[in-house]
């Protein structure tokens, strides 16, 4: 899909991850480069939320198949923190853990096995001292209200999206203030969506709908709308993080982000699942 997109650069090729669409973080990347925390140490992300599982099995209960917090909601999150950081993730250390694995709806010999519980630490930009510290927790075993949010912190202060709302609080500074209001949302209510993710979708599909009505003809589109859109080389890089997060969770060892340059087997995962049930 990377080499389709390059060969055909006429195409729209855009990956979904709404979350950069959201004005909130959109504001946040536009006074993080204005220097509002000053150079960039600490990124710190929490998702909380209830179970991801459908009411029946399938693929949301498979690992290799797509399911679990890592793969559903730590993606758009990897993709977040390089919009925002504007650099990428060179070792990753993660952990990963399915504490519901049957349920009322899923068992006999149904069992689950993507996660519900992740925690991985990235290091991002620069070498040694000079890389960015990230920690993400996802945790899909809380029943309540869905808690989002995602904290920069930086030498003269820091940055934090709750919600769909970003609030700021300088060094020295008494208390944070409250930079971007945006609570009012006034469309309509998806119980499987976040809001956070809700408004993004609703941001990004606005901003598909002016670039193609740049043109007349509306047989091709313009770039400026969607010039913050993750491509596919993004969503590749997303891909290998993820990868190395779970080499990390099952060597318990810190991994290296290598971007692969050629395409994998496609008998990978069957081999995945051999070796599993053999083991």
């Amino acid at each position: 899909m990377v080499t389709a997109a390059r060969y055909y650069p006429q195409l729209l090729s855009v990956m979904g991850n709404t979350l950069r669409f959201l004005p909130a973080f959109v504001a946040m990347r536009q006074l993080l480069v204005e220097g509002y925390v000053g150079e960039l140490q600490v990124c710190d992300v929490r998702v909380y939320g209830p179970s991801l599982l459908d009411q029946s099995y399938g693929w949301t209960c498979e690992e290799l198949m797509g399911g679990g917090g890592l793969h559903t909601v730590g993606s758009a999150i990897i993709d977040l923190l390089s919009y925002l950081t504007g650099a990428r993730a060179h070792r990753v250390h993660g952990l990963l853990r399915t504490f519901v694995q049957q349920n009322g709806l899923i068992r006999g010999i149904r069992r689950v096995t993507s996660d519900d519980f992740c925690f991985f630490q990235m290091l991002m930009g620069g070498t040694g001292s000079g890389s960015v510290c990230c920690t993400v927790t996802l945790n899909f075993n809380m029943p309540g209200s869905f808690v989002h949010e995602v904290m920069v912190v930086g030498s003269t202060g820091r940055l934090v999206a709750r919600g769909t709302e970003l609030y700021g609080q300088r060094n020295g500074s008494k208390g944070e203030e409250l930079l971007l209001d945006d609570s009012g949302w006034v469309g309509p209510e998806v119980k499987e969506m976040p809001l956070p993710h809700l408004r993004g979708l609703s941001s990004m599909v606005k901003a598909l709908r002016q670039s193609f009505q740049a043109h007349e003809e509306r047989r091709s589109w313009a770039r400026g709308p969607v010039a913050m859109a993750p491509t596919f080389e993004d969503g590749l890089y997303v891909q290998t993080v993820v990868e190395a997060v779970k080499r990390s969770s099952c060597s318990g060892e810190w991994e290296c982000v290598e971007i692969m340059s050629q395409e994998p087997d496609p008998n990978h995962n069957l081999c995945e699942a051999l070796q599993r049930n053999k083991n």
